[in-house]
């Protein structure tokens, strides 16, 4: 065999070698895919850490701590708003839910109630 035939070594480690770098370069793509979130999808949303209990300003008054949870559902029956007033653990100052990133996501995310 001659140097220049795919069966020749150099060539065969060559394939061996593309083949390689072609299923490592498939295995990060996949990896990507299997953690992508695609809004609208069956799947649920991954979270790196869980929401901190919240505290929300309602007529003046404070009420809290809000679970994730209790946070949707008043959410869901619009008591709370994009406007609200809100604060977590951490922060100096009450600041709106859309300045919120862990909270306006739930706010973006929550359906409406159904009609």
């Amino acid at each position: 065999m001659n140097n220049d035939s795919f069966f020749s070594i150099d060539r065969l480690v060559e394939f061996g070698l593309g083949m390689s770098m072609a299923q490592q370069m498939m295995n990060v793509m996949n990896e990507s895919m299997k953690n992508m979130y695609v809004p609208g999808s069956i799947q649920t949303m991954p979270s790196s850490r869980p929401v901190a209990t919240c505290y929300v300003a309602i007529d003046g008054k404070s009420v809290g701590p809000l679970s994730e949870s209790e946070f949707s559902q008043m959410v869901m029956n619009k008591t709370v708003t994009k406007d609200t007033l809100a604060w977590m653990p951490g922060m100096q100052t009450w600041q709106p839910v859309e300045r919120i990133p862990d909270l306006l996501k739930i706010v973006a995310l929550t359906p409406p109630p159904l009609p």
